[in-house]
């Protein structure tokens, strides 16, 4: 039997605790439907013929090409250089450890260093973190900031903010005691006012407006933002955002089934010591030669405890690696290229989308950058026949808004080429 941390005993007293009567109890989420006891295996195989046995098992996956896959909603698919695989390979990154020792973790400590100094420059912010786990963490912690700082107990969610961050969001808020308001102008009871741009739906926001109204009633303005778009779109330090958050997958960072992701946070200087998570500064030594180190470590919930601000204490090192070797690579040019190439088709793809029969864009009088929302009729169909020609088509939204009854967000990037956007539409007329 291999080595398990925990006891029969100790199971069954946590089980016990908190309420449940085994295992299986904990997965009531999952329908049964969905479940296997086991992979049914037979017996006596040797390790060539499991290893057979399974790839035939996940050769049964239906996978999309990334050419033909036009869903987004948080996560896209996008060139990624081999670059990047190349440095976070190297054994010294991906088996890298907490690094509390800056004498022995100058490598991960400068990695973390440049990704908070590429951040903070995208945003046009001060200050960046190291990271944190994903852009849903990235919101509630930014909110969190808002709360501690301000005092107050109150959030704003404007406009169409991803539905799974505003679950995160809930879910933090719940136990800090602090509510959080759909829509509506803020305060003096409101903490910040949390908008994205591009929103949920692809569209532009008037961010300008938003963080007006915030600071007019006291409060923080969050700014949610897809990081590809701040080469084309304003960063939020130009627009005075007080706290810029986003989710980092597109910087080199493949959907892989949903995670690991890499959230980020940057701020103005004065909320430096709110930041969750870990911060990586400089230092010099007795010779003057400048060093890595973990800053502002004191504020962290491993040292703090039950008075930190943030329960988070870590980062997505290897994930933030990757990010940084992405921005890196691509540099301000090639990233400006593949943002234009991307809306480009997007342009292309919409104008074509809204001339099939019975088609329409959602909000025709709205800007988009490279994913936009379609009113499809008999939208769950079409969705499924366009994958049974192995076709990924857009996200149905009326899951979680159901005023968008009908609506369906398409995205481009750059690995949807012309024949892609020529397959996909003539597939659809079909």
């Amino acid at each position: 039997m291999p080595y398990l941390v925990h006891s029969p005993e100790d199971r069954s007293a946590m089980l016990e605790t908190i309420g449940v009567g085994s295992m299986n109890d904990l997965l009531v989420d999952i329908p049964p439907s969905l479940r296997l006891e086991s992979l049914q295996l037979p017996d006596g195989l040797s390790e060539f013929e499991t290893m057979a046995q399974i790839s035939a098992l996940a050769n049964r996956n239906t996978v999309f090409p990334d050419r033909l896959t036009f869903r987004g909603g948080g996560v896209y698919r996008r060139f990624i250089p081999a670059a990047v695989a190349a440095v976070t390979s190297k054994p010294e990154f991906y088996t890298a450890y907490t690094p509390y020792q800056p004498e022995a973790s100058q490598g991960t400590l400068q990695a973390i260093f440049e990704f908070q100094t590429l951040i903070a420059e995208l945003t046009g912010l001060d200050v960046a973190n190291a990271s944190l786990y994903d852009g849903a963490t990235a919101v509630a912690e930014a909110a969190m900031m808002a709360h501690i700082h301000t005092g107050r107990n109150e959030v704003i969610v404007s406009g169409y903010v991803h539905p799974e961050y505003v679950q995160v969001l809930r879910a933090f808020g719940e136990g800090r005691g602090i509510k959080v308001r759909k829509d509506g102008e803020p305060n003096k009871k409101t903490a910040a006012v949390i908008f994205q741009q591009p929103d949920f739906l692809g569209l532009l926001v008037d961010v300008r407006a938003l963080t007006a109204a915030a600071h007019d009633a006291g409060a923080l303005a969050i700014a949610c933002v897809d990081p590809i778009s701040l080469v084309i779109l304003a960063p939020p330090g130009e627009y005075e955002a007080d706290i810029a958050v986003g989710e980092g997958q597109q910087l080199g960072l493949s959907p892989s089934f949903g995670g690991p992701h890499v959230g980020f946070v940057a701020c103005k200087r004065e909320l430096v010591r709110k930041l969750p998570g870990r911060l990586v500064g400089t230092a010099y030594d007795a010779a003057g030669r400048r060093g890595y180190v973990l800053a502002l470590a004191a504020r962290e919930q491993h040292i703090r405890r039950e008075r930190a601000t943030s329960n988070i204490c870590t980062n997505h090192s290897l994930c933030a690696l990757a990010a940084a070797v992405y921005l890196t690579y691509m540099g301000p040019y090639g990233l400006r290229h593949i943002a234009e190439v991307s809306f480009k088709r997007a342009h292309a793809l919409a104008e074509r989308l809204a001339a099939l029969p019975g088609w329409e864009l959602a909000f025709p009088e709205r800007q988009f950058l490279n994913e936009f929302p379609v009113r499809v009729p008999k939208a769950p169909a079409v969705t499924r026949k366009l994958a049974r020609k192995g076709i990924l088509g857009g996200l149905e939204v009326n899951r979680w808004f159901r005023e968008l009854k009908g609506v369906v967000t398409f995205a481009c990037t750059e690995v949807n080429d012309a024949r892609a956007l020529d397959e996909l539409v003539a597939s659809l007329e079909s």
